[in-house]
């Protein structure tokens, strides 16, 4: 069978990002990245992100071409992100990726974030059973992934993400956004067993997420302390969020009966997170896949990768399919 050349974008949130693959082998990954742009108001402005979606996407499928050796007429099929995700800015990679499709007679592939996330652990391999744990800065997601396309959710957040609370606490203690790598950071310097934060939801007998509650012990216990090492701190509070991920995740691979843990998002970075999912791992005899770290914050290979076993299948979109910032797993 012939191996097809995908170009897809992801353009969900404040990532401009570009990748083409040949079959499932990526060629090339292109991102821009809004950090600086967001960090005058410490959060994702959204009309501030799509004006900057509008700027650099053009240019940056000329780099991802000229870095792959290609011209847009070589390309076989076009993929975007669909949803979830920031409306304005859904819309400007599914315009483009359409425009280009029609323009060229090839077909439009619609790719659902999360998915993206959910399967990059099996990049460069094949997709397996697995109890699949998206952790990122939008999502906090346990799900049983039973194939390519066939997915039962099992739990989530029932407020903040993850790494939304990262982001938040390092806002809290003055850090520069986003602050999620930055208490990672400082934390590999401080104990985790200074402060005792609440383990929220660790025995709710579900595989629900709450970080909101943590986030604001944090918030109140600063006024109370005359002084304290922000180490400490951060220490502290990764380690209560790592603990709930951790127990979590290992209770559902025991009620599904499962051999693997496939880890994702750009959480799945933090260096405690992954010490501690290596070692329970090992200790039970699991199996423990991460993404690779480009594959883990929103970037366009994890959607060229979803959208390459689409078009293997023969799974096409209409052109008619609309972004939905609001679109599930299922």
């Amino acid at each position: 069978m012939e191996t097809k050349i995908t170009l897809a974008i992801e353009t969900s949130c404040d990532e401009t990002a570009v990748a083409i693959l040949r079959g499932r082998h990526i060629l090339t990954t292109e991102v821009a990245s809004q950090i600086n742009l967001h960090a005058l108001t410490g959060g994702v402005v959204p009309e501030v992100a799509a004006r900057d979606h509008l700027r650099k996407i053009r240019p940056l499928i000329d780099r991802a071409l000229a870095n792959a050796g290609l011209s847009i007429r070589e390309v076989d099929a076009f993929a975007a992100t669909r949803g979830p995700g920031l409306a304005t800015s859904l819309m400007i990679g599914t315009s483009v990726a359409k425009g280009l499709a029609l323009a060229s007679g090839r077909p439009f592939i619609a790719v659902n974030h999360l998915e993206g996330h959910l399967l990059s652990p099996f990049y460069d391999d094949f997709v397996k059973p697995a109890v699949g744990l998206v952790v990122s800065g939008g999502h906090t997601l346990l799900v049983n992934i039973e194939g390519i396309g066939r997915y039962r959710p099992i739990g989530g957040t029932v407020d903040d993400a993850a790494g939304e609370a990262f982001d938040k606490v390092g806002k809290l203690l003055g850090l520069p956004y986003p602050g999620g790598p930055h208490v990672n950071r400082l934390a590999a310097d401080g104990d985790p067993a200074r402060y005792d934060f609440p383990r929220s939801m660790l025995e709710s007998g579900d595989f629900s997420f709450s970080f909101s509650g943590l986030k604001t012990s944090v918030r109140y216990l600063l006024p109370k302390l005359k002084e304290y090492r922000v180490e400490d701190l951060c220490a502290s509070f990764q380690e209560a969020v790592v603990d709930v991920l951790v127990s979590k995740t290992v209770k559902a691979v025991a009620d599904t009966g499962l051999e693997c843990i496939a880890i994702s998002g750009g959480v799945s970075c933090n260096t405690r997170l992954r010490e501690r999912f290596t070692a329970e791992t090992a200790v039970l005899g699991l199996e423990c896949l991460f993404a690779e770290p480009r594959l883990t914050t929103d970037n366009a290979a994890m959607i060229g990768f979803v959208a390459a076993m689409k078009l293997e299948r023969g799974e096409l979109s209409p052109m008619t399919t609309d972004i939905d910032p609001n679109l599930r797993l299922v």
